[in-house]
């Protein structure tokens, strides 16, 4: 199915596969993630989130026949337990290793990258950080950069994570993508509103004209 929206400055090179069945558990476990580490005196988000992308580029990413193990439905889970609490007791926080070790206990260690992905998500609404995909025909300055995050924080009241494209086949002007939404004002976008304008109203005349004559009073 198709992805939902980005909405974390993190750019997700390898992006797991999923249903909604699947989205909405990985959701659970993220939220209660974020939960207890929001929670926790002092706060440990930023730091499990650290230790969740470390979890998948530093061990997932490198170690694939790990992954798989983890992920095999072949392999009782109390050896998963036990895997995870030898790899990272003495590596990461208690929660983190706790966490993990829920994870495999209900079998769902399948789910880690997708649960990392609902981690961001959840991240970033506590934060209340946005990220707005802008597309230019040419690199944006430092100027022109903030004057698009002033805009966009004062429009959607949230902190924007800008990431830049270049497309010079926009020829000019501007795309911002936040979310599902697009605010498109590329001159590319105009030029084709106005050739269909033109050639709607072309049309049209032509048919005006075809009934003038065709009609006994047109005669």
């Amino acid at each position: 199915m198709e992805h939902p929206s980005l909405t974390t400055p993190r750019l997700f090179s390898r992006l797991p596969t999923y249903d909604m069945g699947a989205w909405r558990a990985a959701s659970v476990y993220a939220q209660a993630l974020v939960a207890a580490a929001e929670e926790a005196e002092p706060k440990q988000t930023d730091a499990v989130l650290q230790e969740f992308d470390s979890l998948v580029d530093d061990v997932l990413n490198r170690l694939p026949k790990l992954e798989g193990v983890l992920s095999s439905g072949f392999v009782d889970e109390h050896i998963k337990e036990t895997m995870l609490e030898k790899a990272f007791a003495n590596r990461a926080s208690p929660m983190f290793v706790n966490f993990l070790k829920v994870v495999a206990r209900h079998g769902r260690l399948d789910m880690l990258r997708l649960i990392h992905l609902a981690f961001h998500f959840q991240y970033n609404e506590v934060r209340n950080r946005v990220l707005v995909i802008v597309s230019t025909a040419e690199p944006l300055d430092a100027a022109g950069e903030q004057r698009i995050a002033a805009a966009v924080a004062n429009r959607l009241n949230s902190q924007p994570i800008l990431q830049k494209q270049v497309h010079p086949e926009l020829i000019g002007g501007i795309v911002l993508r936040v979310g599902d939404r697009v605010f498109d004002g590329s001159i590319s976008t105009q030029l084709k509103r106005l050739r269909e304008k033109m050639l709607s109203r072309s049309v049209h005349e032509i048919q005006s004209r075809r009934d003038r004559f065709s009609s006994p009073e047109g005669n």
